[in-house]
């Protein structure tokens, strides 16, 4: 079973009530297993595919998650857009839990993860200058504004490493850097994105402030938050599917063009 466009999040965001027709589909890659089983089914007319992040019981370290086994499947199935969902944590008093960022840049802290498919014989230069599908940060956009969701329309995203949160020194220091959000799982997965020439857009939810502000950062505290929050991150990615244009018309899908070596 095939599908058009890949959702990719916590388990939270998937719900079986959304999709019609599920079938669960295990994808071999020559870069070993994906974070889960992949759930395909019909939403809103379109065939998506649906993958948790960090595997369905939220097993996977952020620096574990296997990108470029996730995206090459993606890729395998047909996919050809990826709505990516993720926590991140406020570094601006005006990103306040509960906000939706529609993230267009990143600042890359991590230290271990591969970020290239391209680890033997060619080099690739992908140019990741701008980092998120024009076409569907347009849509996700006017779906929000639609449902009267407040979403920031940018916002630049610092990527740690994790799985350990900040120290003040750090936060205090990615604020100077003029940061928005932190989180730990958009990079490499974008970059590895645009490498397989899918169109990518994230869908950062703000839990907390992060430890710059005088507001202890605790799991419990993101885990509620997050939950009182995700069926806006549900609508936001129902009508998104349903009104995203059938063919790209973006450049995303020829991000390879000149950038191997």
């Amino acid at each position: 079973m095939q599908a058009e466009i890949g959702i990719i999040g916590g388990t939270g965001l998937y719900d079986p009530k959304l999709l019609k027709n599920i079938e669960e589909i295990e994808v071999n890659t020559p870069y070993g297993s994906p974070s889960d089983a992949f759930t395909i089914g019909e939403l809103a007319g379109r065939h998506v595919a649906f993958l948790p992040r960090h595997g369905r019981k939220h097993t996977i370290r952020p620096t574990d998650v296997n990108s470029r086994a996730n995206m090459f499947a993606f890729k395998k199935l047909g996919v050809t857009r990826v709505l990516a969902a993720s926590t991140v944590g406020s570094l601006k008093e005006e990103y306040k839990p509960g906000d939706i960022a529609f993230v267009d840049q990143f600042i890359d802290r991590t230290t271990k993860r591969e970020q290239s498919f391209y680890t033997q014989d060619k080099v690739c230069h992908i140019s990741v200058a701008e980092p998120m599908c024009p076409e569907i940060r347009k849509t996700l956009m006017a779906v929000a504004k639609a449902a009267k969701i407040k979403a920031h329309p940018t916002g630049t995203y610092v990527c740690i490493e994790g799985p350990r949160f900040s120290t003040k020194a750090e936060s205090k220091m990615f604020r100077q850097w003029g940061a928005d959000v932190v989180g730990m799982t958009m990079v490499p997965e974008c970059v590895l994105a645009r490498e397989a020439e899918l169109c990518y857009a994230s869908i950062a939810m703000v839990t907390d402030y992060d430890c710059w502000k005088d507001h202890p950062v605790s799991t419990e505290e993101i885990v509620a938050t997050m939950k009182a929050n995700i069926e806006k991150v549900k609508r936001i990615v129902a009508d998104t599917v349903a009104k995203l244009p059938e063919k790209c018309s973006c450049e995303c899908k020829d991000a390879l063009k000149n950038a191997l070596v």
